[in-house]
């Protein structure tokens, strides 16, 4: 019997070098790209959450939320929006967030509504650098 070595010739050391090194460089590159998707992505300028809200009266609910920014001197703009029972958008209100201030703050808006009001939803924060809604 012929030796397999022998028939097709043996690997080359600096091929098996090669390959090793482009598999070690490609780990890194995906261990760094992670490592930023952790880090900047991972926790982002502004975000909102509905506290809770309460009717005013035919033509306005009130609505409690807190908005927690990464720093204090980031400026946001957040949007509420009012819905019926018929889940008909009634109304909608943009919120400015200035800088300064405290990173997380719990604010009260009402909302002008054109009926009745059943549920007010925090559509989500917006900063420059975050043009995503959260």
């Amino acid at each position: 019997m012929t030796d397999l070595a022998e028939r097709y010739g043996s690997p080359s050391a600096t091929r098996r070098r090669v390959v090793v090194a482009v598999v070690v460089v490609l780990a890194g590159a995906a261990l760094a790209w992670l490592g930023w998707v952790i880090l900047v992505q991972g926790r982002p300028l502004v975000q909102s959450d509905l506290v809770g809200f309460e009717p005013v009266d035919e033509h306005a609910v009130s609505a409690t939320f807190t908005v927690v920014r990464r720093d204090e001197d980031v400026a946001a703009s957040c949007l509420l929006r009012a819905v019926a029972a018929d889940h008909a958008i009634v109304g909608e209100l943009d919120v400015a967030v200035g800088p300064g201030g405290r990173a997380t703050e719990t604010l009260e808006r009402t909302v002008r509504t054109e009926r009745a009001a059943t549920s007010v939803d925090v559509v989500g924060c917006t900063a420059d650098g975050q043009p995503r809604r959260r």
